[in-house]
């Protein structure tokens, strides 16, 4: 058990920057989940499913908007991306993949 979830906390933002939170257990549709950015307390309700260490949106994400975690931009959403939702390649364009090629 992780620090993070002895402190009933569900997810964890690296930066107060990111517009993503790393689940750090299988979340479900419709649950509240907890997580904190730079020691504030936050809530929201998942509007997918999202497996253990998977990301998910902590706010409303518009088609093509940069997207950031570690507090640097990783790619851009090809898809709006609601609070809640699975970021992943159904909806997040990598930059790290484009510079791969």
């Amino acid at each position: 058990m992780t620090e993070n979830t002895r402190k009933g906390l569900d997810a964890v933002v690296l930066s107060p920057l990111d517009e993503l939170a790393t689940a750090l257990r299988n979340l479900k549709t419709g649950e509240r989940v907890r997580f904190n950015i730079a020691d504030e307390n936050h809530e929201l309700t998942m509007s997918t499913d999202v497996a253990l260490c998977h990301k998910f949106s902590i706010r409303d994400i518009d088609e093509g908007e940069s997207v950031r975690k570690y507090g640097e931009v990783i790619g851009a959403a090809t898809a709006p991306i609601p609070v809640g939702a699975h970021v992943h390649v159904h909806n997040l364009k990598s930059l790290r993949a484009a510079s791969d090629s």
